[in-house]
Order: structure tokens, then sequence, then C-alpha cells
């Protein structure tokens, strides 16, 4: 799968899954995470629709045997909300992000980095709907926390004031983005430079 050899990748998986289905039970967490990724490998071979059943069935088995909150019922959600946004379902896609969100909020808190994660993939479906209103008051949000939380210099606070700098770059307007992206620019260099060097920050979400 990480060298993208996805034709072998499904051979191989689709004999895991059916050898775990027989001998640890279709239910266990080694057999569905084989089935996840044979999802994924369908996707990727653009057969959505197979990934799309496969997804489904494991989100639906992580929700009867984990529960509805489970974090990894939240990533088999998320997980179907991207293949439902590639889709050009983007209702349903909106729909299951929004949920995935308020379960992160209700079960870890508004201020934890899995919940701040939920909220930057639903400010890039916002973006991608041309809803930059909606997507600049939640990423706003984002980054206030972030800076509460984890700092002004923490690469994921960077992360997210470059994806606003985005934001009003597209909503026209350039100085207030022009200002954000200098201030990105200067704490990164002065931790990059503080730090000897290694690796700081990862880049704006791609909106």
């Amino acid at each position: 799968m990480h060298q993208e050899r996805w034709k072998e990748a499904e051979k191989l998986l689709v004999h895991v899954v059916e050898a775990r289905k027989k001998v640890i039970g279709q239910e266990h967490p080694h057999t569905l995470g084989s089935m996840s990724n044979l999802a994924w490998t369908f996707c990727k071979l653009g057969r959505w629709i197979k990934g799309e059943e496969l997804e489904v069935q494991v989100m639906e088995t992580k929700k009867r045997v984990l529960g509805q909150e489970h974090p990894d019922t939240l990533i088999r959600m998320n997980n179907l909300a991207r293949i439902y946004s590639t889709l050009g379902r983007l209702r349903e896609s909106e729909e299951m992000d929004v949920k995935v969100v308020e379960m992160r909020k209700r079960v870890l808190g508004e201020e934890h980095p899995h919940t701040l994660s939920s909220m930057q993939i639903l400010v890039s479906g916002f973006v991608a709907k041309g809803r930059l209103t909606e997507a600049e008051e939640l990423e706003v949000q984002v980054v206030e926390t972030q800076k509460r939380v984890l700092g002004q210099e923490h690469p994921d606070t960077l992360t997210g004031m470059s994806t606003l700098a985005i934001i009003y770059r597209r909503q026209g307007r350039l100085s207030k983005a022009k200002e954000l992206e200098l201030h990105v620019m200067l704490t990164t260099k002065q931790c990059f430079h503080r730090s000897g060097g290694g690796p700081v920050w990862t880049g704006p979400v791609r909106v």
C-alpha cells in the first residue's frame, strides 16, 4: 500500500480478510482493520462504490461492538465522509463530518487535538462548497483554541493560521491574508533556528 501497488495489495488483503473472518471472526478489530484497508484499496483503484459498501459495513460493526462514540468508530465515519465527498455527495459528507465534530466535542472536549482536527476537515468542506464565511468563523475558533491550548508557535497553530490566511485570500481580503502569512513565515523561521534546523511546521490544510 505504501508503494501504491494497489492491485497486489488488493489480492493480499482479500486473502487476509477471508482468513481473519474464518479464524478470529468478522467483528474482531484485526479483521475490521483489514477490511478498512481493503475498502481504501478499492477506492484507490477507482472502485469507490465497492469501497463505500465495505467501509459502511466496518463502521456499522464498530458502532454495534464498540459504540457510536468510540474513537475507532469516529475514524471510520471520517473515512466514509471522504468517500462521500469524492463521489460528489457533499451533503452526506458534511452531515457525517458534523456528527464526528459534535461527538468528539462531547467525548473528548472542544480543545482536544482530535476534535480540532475534525473541525479543520469541516472547514475544508465549507471552502470546497464556497461557503467562505462559515469556513472563516470555524477556522478562527480553531486557531484561537490552538493558541490558548498549544501556544502561538506550535506547528498545529501555525497550520491553522496558514489555513485562515488562505480563506482570507479567497475572500479577496489580501491585506489580512498577507499579514497573517508574514506572521506565520517569521514565526516558523524563528522556531526553525531555535530548534537547530529541525522540522517545525507541516504546512496548511489543503483547502
